[in-house]
C-alpha cells in the first residue's frame, strides 16, 4: 500500500505536457487526509482543469469521513466489487494523482529504512486513481476525494523489497504522463487492461532522509489512524 508520496511540483513541466495549470497551493509531502493535485474524468469526459482532491476515498454513501482512513487505497483486482469503490468505477470516475516520488520502507538490511521511489526516467508521473464526491450532511459543501489503484508486487524488482518481510508486496498502479489520457477515457474493457499493471514504467529506488513536516495541514486529520482493515475497503 502508498500512504505517503510528494505532490508534483513541475507546474512547467506539467503544463507544457496537458496544456493544464496546477492549483496555486498544496501540501508538498502528502498523507491520508491531506489535498493533492489530481486530473479527474467521469464517463470518460476529462475535466479541464486539475483541481484537489484528499487523499482517501469517501464513498458518496458514508455518513462520516471516518471511512477515509481506510479508503486511501483501492485493489486493483477487487475494485469493481467492493462497496467502497464499485460505483466509482461503475460510473468511471477514473483520477490520475500527479506527483513526483512516493515512499516506502524498505527491509532489505533487516531494519525498516525509508525510501524514496520514482521512475527511471526521474521524469514527473502520476498514480491512476478513482475519486467520489461528498456531501456532509452539517453543510452541503462538497468535498472530493480519492483513492489509489494498487496491485500485487510479489514480482517486481523494486517493490517486491518493500514492506515488512510476510507481508503481501504491494505498488501503487503508476503511469507515465503519455499513459494519463487511456486511463482517463478508458472503457471497462479498457481499464481492466490497465489494471494488470503490465505496462507500468519501470521504478528505481534509493534511501531517503527523514519524513519532512508538510508545509501546509490536511484539511481534515482527526486521527493518525491508518489502518486498511476491514471488507468494505481495500
Amino acid at each position: 500500500m502508498c500512504t505517503n508520496f510528494s505532490s508534483t511540483q513541475q507546474s512547467l513541466w506539467f503544463e507544457s505536457k496537458l496544456n493544464k495549470k496546477l492549483p496555486k497551493a498544496y501540501p508538498l509531502e502528502v498523507f491520508p487526509g491531506y489535498e493533492a493535485p489530481v486530473l479527474k474524468s467521469r464517463h470518460g469526459e476529462i475535466e479541464d482543469q486539475i483541481s484537489l482532491a484528499r487523499f482517501g476515498l469517501i464513498p458518496s454513501w458514508a455518513k462520516d469521513e471516518k471511512i477515509a482512513r481506510h479508503t486511501y487505497n483501492a485493489r486493483c483486482e477487487t475494485v469493481k466489487d467492493k462497496p467502497s469503490f464499485k460505483a466509482a468505477y461503475r460510473e468511471r470516475r477514473f483520477a490520475v494523482v500527479l506527483i513526483d516520488d512516493f515512499f516506502e520502507p524498505c527491509y532489505g538490511s533487516g531494519q525498516p529504512v525509508r525510501h524514496r521511489i520514482h521512475i527511471e526516467s526521474g521524469a514527473p508521473f502520476g498514480v491512476a486513481c478513482l475519486w467520489e464526491s461528498w456531501t456532509p450532511a452539517a453543510d452541503r459543501s462538497t468535498i472530493d476525494s480519492f483513492s489509489m489503484l494498487t496491485l500485487n508486487a510479489d514480482e517486481h524488482p523494486v517493490m517486491s523489497k518493500m514492506h515488512a518481510p510476510g507481508e503481501e508486496k504491494r505498488t501503487p498502479l503508476v503511469l507515465g504522463v503519455d499513459q494519463f489520457e487511456e486511463w482517463l477515457v478508458a472503457s471497462h474493457l479498457e481499464a481492466q487492461a490497465l489494471l494488470t499493471g503490465a505496462r507500468m514504467p519501470a521504478l528505481v529506488s534509493a534511501p531517503a532522509p527523514k519524513v519532512l513536516t508538510s508545509k501546509a495541514v490536511p484539511s481534515s486529520r482527526k486521527s493518525q489512524d491508518i489502518s486498511t482493515q476491514g471488507s468494505l475497503f481495500e
